[in-house]
């Protein structure tokens, strides 16, 4: 499972023209669900996210978690994220779980964030056509992989 994991200032996601999902200070987050991917995936990877310490403390680090700071997060599925490129210039999307694998895995990584008490969680529409509205904040953009760290979890700290 991959996560592309922006901090925003505010974000939005419209469908047909009307906005289904939108947050103001937080994390937009880009989920993509791989072929092979389980609910241990969901929960380790939202787990991560919950707790992962990129907004500023009292002494401008990068210290805090979006549940300290009381930060949103809208989460919108990207297949695109599984996209192989090793051969040609178009991409391959074979790597990505079928559509009711990732659905289900997508929903539980939502309802994995709200029981880390992230309160406020929008959502796109899984498997529509979206457009995003995104103010970065820094710009703080992260990629988190499960893959990369189920092959080196003796190095990875996953708290």
């Amino acid at each position: 499972m991959k996560a592309v994991v922006q901090r925003v200032l505010n974000s939005s996601v419209e469908v047909k023209n009307e906005i289904v999902g939108a947050i103001g200070h937080g994390f937009t987050i880009l989920l993509g669900v791989q072929e092979g991917d389980t609910e241990k995936e969901a929960e380790l990877l939202a787990g991560k996210v919950a707790r992962l310490r990129v907004f500023k403390d009292r002494d401008n680090k990068m210290n805090l978690s979006l549940k300290q700071v009381g930060g949103s997060a809208l989460v919108i599925s990207q297949f695109t994220l599984c996209a192989d490129v090793k051969k040609g210039n178009r991409p391959s999307f074979t790597d990505a779980a079928q559509p009711d694998k990732a659905l289900e895995l997508y929903e539980l990584f939502v309802h994995r964030l709200m029981a880390e008490g992230i309160t406020d969680v929008e959502k796109g529409v899984f498997a529509a056509d979206m457009k995003l509205n995104i103010v970065n904040d820094g710009p703080v953009t992260i990629l988190l992989d499960t893959n990369i760290w189920q092959k080196s979890n003796n190095d990875i700290n996953l708290d």
